[in-house]
């Protein structure tokens, strides 16, 4: 008898075993799960919170225009999968970020997944852009909200943990000058935007591991090179992708069974970000107490 009940518990395991590590290898569903993506009234952020919607998560979407921000939600309602809300917040004041994450860090004490895409770009500006702060726009809007974002919603992630904070970066890069994080030296705010990037993934590959302790896998990545959304237009550079090939590798990323915390990916792989800076501990460290000193967010 007992040969038996052991030939039979062997056949189960058996049985059971390719199902789970099947289970362990297959995409992370969203389902019921909340996400926040920045930016996502338009272009690559607005096509993520519907594709996060449809595998049936809850989505808060963000941007500066209501209208726009309503529109997708409906979108979503429409769908009848997932559902969605909009919260509006102009990422260029450091207050009305930090109000924006308090918002969210009150109404969602658990968050499955941060998307941080909210984005500008200036590359061809004849001058400086500035925030009320006088700090240089992209500056601000491409990193140091997300900053924000990252640490005051920290204990929400974890409260959620396993949870996921996705940086959409760039593979374009330029190294920090410390000495004109602002750009106020003549044709330096040509650089504003790789710059801005480049302290994106930085800023990953220095705070990840703390993140990783506590159950949050935080990465950055490459969506895809020259999308054809309206920031890209507007720069006037030709296109030579389209918004859904970005979508389609974020998603992959987003739902991937694993990543490696701190990473920058490009193509679905980690690899090196563009410039060397990145890999300087110690301009990371300066660039993490440079962002806990413009913001007021330790």
């Amino acid at each position: 008898m007992r040969i038996l009940l052991a030939a039979i518990a062997l056949t189960v395991l058996l049985a059971v075993a390719p199902r789970q590590a099947q289970a362990a290898d297959a995409p992370l569903s969203y389902a019921g799960k909340t996400a926040l993506v920045t930016g996502s009234t338009d272009g690559l952020g607005r096509e993520l919170a519907l594709a996060l919607a449809a595998d049936g998560a809850h989505v808060i979407v963000h941007g500066r225009n209501a209208q726009r921000g309503q529109a997708v939600v409906d979108e979503i309602t429409r769908s009848g999968k997932g559902s969605a809300r909009f919260i509006a917040a102009d990422f260029s004041s450091l207050q009305a970020t930090r109000d924006f994450a308090d918002t969210i860090a009150r109404d969602y004490p658990r968050l499955d997944l941060l998307v941080n895409n909210a984005g500008i770009a200036f590359n061809n500006a004849p001058r400086r852009s500035a925030n009320e702060d006088g700090y240089e726009l992209q500056f601000v809007v491409n990193y140091l909200a997300g900053w924000i974002l990252v640490n005051r919603l920290l204990p929400n992630l974890e409260a959620a943990a396993p949870s996921r904070i996705v940086n959409i970066s760039s593979g374009a890069a330029a190294a920090i000058d410390f000495d004109d994080v602002m750009l106020e030296k003549p044709g330096a705010h040509h650089r504003g935007y790789a710059q801005s990037k480049l302290a994106q993934a930085m800023m990953t590959t220095q705070l990840a591991p703390a993140f990783a302790g506590r159950g949050v896998t935080m990465i950055s990545l490459h969506p895809a090179t020259l999308m054809d959304t309206t920031m890209v237009k507007g720069i006037g550079i030709p296109a030579r992708t389209t918004v859904a090939e970005g979508r389609d590798h974020v998603m992959g990323l987003i739902t991937a069974p694993t990543l490696q915390p701190g990473a920058f990916y490009l193509e679905g792989k980690p690899v090196s970000p563009m410039d060397p800076q990145a890999g300087d501990a110690q301009a990371r460290a300066r660039l993490v107490a440079l962002s806990a000193e413009l913001t007021g967010v330790p």
